[in-house]
């Protein structure tokens, strides 16, 4: 289960913990309005909700930089929200509208921002963290000081291009800050029944790498560990692993009915671990908001998943001679002439 809530102090404004409280909120109500669309019929192939998880990449968010890089797996929308994408292009990308960020070509799994530097969601499970510690060997090439994200989950970790990712990472010193988002149950098998250790950031220590057990259910936590990481791989140390213990409460994706653990399980985990209303509870608590504050907040943001839904289904689909465009890279390169 997810480690233990922090009782340490944090020095947070309101201002800050209100922002983190949208900001899951908005990832929250997001991906509640994908599963309905789901439902409908209005996305197709997978479709694996964040609902649950909303504070690890906050968190994480909170503690990057403008040009920090950040790439994940297929459980993908929640991180393109925190990083600044706009609803309304997610949920069109959702939905297979040419209105999409990737024009409707990519779908739930396969979408990217290169504004935002997220450099996407991948369907094959592990394949990021190799592709997340090129992206670190550019920045170091380029000497920009800028770090990157590579999101992976506990079933991932046993891919062995994770372990050859961490050994090249070490030796060449890459600013990439490898992020376990262990939400305790892979596709559907606990962790227990599939990893050899009880914790798996400790992998990184073969190679040399430090890392951390992270409360991936208290967003401040995160907050603090991603400062930790972000500034050990700025400083030019090398690689960070947090292993960020958190829990999703819906199956793996939308086809999964998550027989694999009680509904009691779910319950508690919603009723006393939930990240959203533990920041809901800090801000009622130290009188940083109304519970009227709160309701207008959560009114802003359904109006806002429900514009993006709207413009998904008015977005027309893609035309069909888009089979033949972004196939392959256009070459700008002029080559010097003799």
């Amino acid at each position: 289960m997810a480690a233990k809530k922090s009782t340490k102090k944090s020095n947070v404004s309101a201002e800050e913990l209100l922002g983190f409280y949208r900001e899951m909120l908005m990832i929250r109500r997001f991906e509640e309005k994908a599963g309905q669309l789901y439902g409908m019929g209005l996305i197709g192939g997978f479709c694996h909700l964040y609902i649950g998880q909303e504070a690890v990449v906050v968190g994480l968010e909170a503690a990057a930089e403008e040009g920090d890089k950040r790439i994940t797996s297929y459980r993908d929308h929640g991180h393109m929200l925190a990083c600044g994408m706009d609803p309304d292009g997610v949920m069109a990308e959702l939905t297979g509208r040419s209105g999409g960020y990737s024009g409707g070509k990519g779908g739930s799994m396969h979408m990217f921002s290169k504004e935002k530097n997220f450099y996407g969601g991948h369907g094959i499970v592990g394949a990021q963290v190799p592709l997340g510690t090129g992206l670190a060997f550019a920045d170091k090439y380029k000497g920009n000081g800028r770090v990157s994200f590579a999101y992976f989950g506990d079933g991932a970790a046993n891919q062995g291009q994770v372990y050859e990712a961490f050994n090249m990472a070490a030796l060449w010193e890459l600013p990439v800050i490898f992020v376990i988002e262990n939400n305790q149950y892979a596709m559907g098998t606990a962790q227990k029944r599939s990893t050899s250790t009880p914790d798996i950031y400790t992998r990184g220590q073969a190679f040399g790498i430090p890392g951390e057990p992270v409360d991936g259910m208290d967003v401040l936590a995160v907050k603090a560990a991603g400062q930790k990481a972000v500034a050990h791989a700025r400083a030019g140390k090398g690689p960070y692993i947090l292993e960020v213990k958190t829990y999703r409460y819906r199956g793996h994706s939308m086809s999964d009915p998550a027989k694999y653990r009680t509904r009691e399980e779910v319950q508690k985990m919603r009723e006393e671990r939930d990240a959203i209303e533990h920041v809901r509870s800090l801000l009622l608590a130290g009188k940083h908001a109304t519970e009227d504050d709160l309701k207008a907040i959560d009114k802003d943001i359904k109006a806002t998943v429900n514009k993006a839904a709207d413009f998904a289904k008015a977005s027309p689909e893609p035309a069909l001679e888009e089979l033949w465009t972004d196939i392959y890279a256009t070459n700008t390169h002029t080559a010097a002439t003799a």
